[in-house]
């Protein structure tokens, strides 16, 4: 029995991989251009994510989950074109605009998170191109670092060593061996900036503070599926599912970071 169960265990690796080495290819170009290019990358992920939402909270009108969707992409260009603090207000605007046609459960659900959608559409082209050159460069790849690789390490350990559940009720996948994995594997990225010279060694200590963010993320998105009766938020990506379920702990982790700013520097060297 337990030769039989083995494929079946890793029988999304392929796919998994195969998009996610399109996706990082993609996205390693996208910041390291910074500027518009990374802005209209940050524009779709968020129009497609708040798309995805929109389909899983209310599935009978798909149609106006493209109207969301194509909102959102418009209100962070506007807000990228403005240059300006009161164009900020605009985060808000998918958020108010679905509230409309949602069931009154739904309606915190979709205003929390599709803010939080957009908040990180408009944070991570912050963080990128309004901190010093270097700084902005190297926190976007820390962040993006810290979810990959304790992702990565999650989900091998996950399947691996198995074991207690995390939170079986909310992601009966997630086990307590890879949400400590991807822990270890965020310090590990900590310290590789610190030993590199071009973080500070907080980083040791923020970048397990950020995986969790991420997982938290990963649950939330979790929790909506199961809400709504879905297994993915779409199928766009081969191996992942949606949009929002391969980026749902950047979201979490963008949140945390923009959070740790408003208290303080950012551990990073250069600028």
């Amino acid at each position: 029995m337990k030769p039989s169960a083995s494929p079946g265990r890793w029988s999304d690796l392929g796919p998994r991989l195969g998009s996610g080495l399109v996706m990082l290819l993609l996205g390693a170009a996208a910041i390291w251009a910074g500027g518009v290019v990374f802005a209209a990358l940050a524009v779709v992920v968020s129009a497609l994510m708040v798309w995805e939402l929109a389909a899983m909270l209310v599935p009978a009108r798909r149609a106006r989950a493209v109207v969301l969707g194509l909102l959102a992409g418009a209100a962070l260009t506007a807000i990228f074109v403005l240059h300006s603090p009161f164009a900020l207000a605009l985060l808000i605007v998918p958020s108010l605009a679905g509230l409309w046609r949602l069931a009154r459960r739904d309606w915190l659900v979709w205003g929390l998170y599709a803010f939080a959608i957009m908040l990180t559409g408009y944070g991570l082209v912050a963080l990128r191109d309004g901190l010093n050159a270097p700084q902005g460069l190297r926190a976007i790849v820390w962040i993006i670092a810290v979810v990959v690789v304790s992702d990565v390490m999650g989900y091998f350990a996950g399947r691996t060593l198995g074991g207690p559940k995390f939170w079986p009720r909310i992601s009966p996948k997630k086990t307590w061996s890879g949400t400590v994995a991807g822990w270890i594997g965020a310090m590990l990225v900590g310290a590789v900036y610190a030993l590199s010279g071009i973080g500070g060694w907080g980083l040791l200590l923020l970048s397990p503070l950020l995986a969790f963010a991420g997982q938290l993320g990963d649950i939330a998105e979790s929790w909506i599926k199961r809400r709504s009766g879905v297994k993915d938020s779409s199928a766009l990506i081969p191996g992942h599912g949606g949009v929002l379920d391969r980026f749902d702990a950047l979201i979490g982790a963008v949140l945390m970071v923009l959070l740790v700013a408003q208290f303080g520097t950012l551990p990073f060297v250069g600028g």
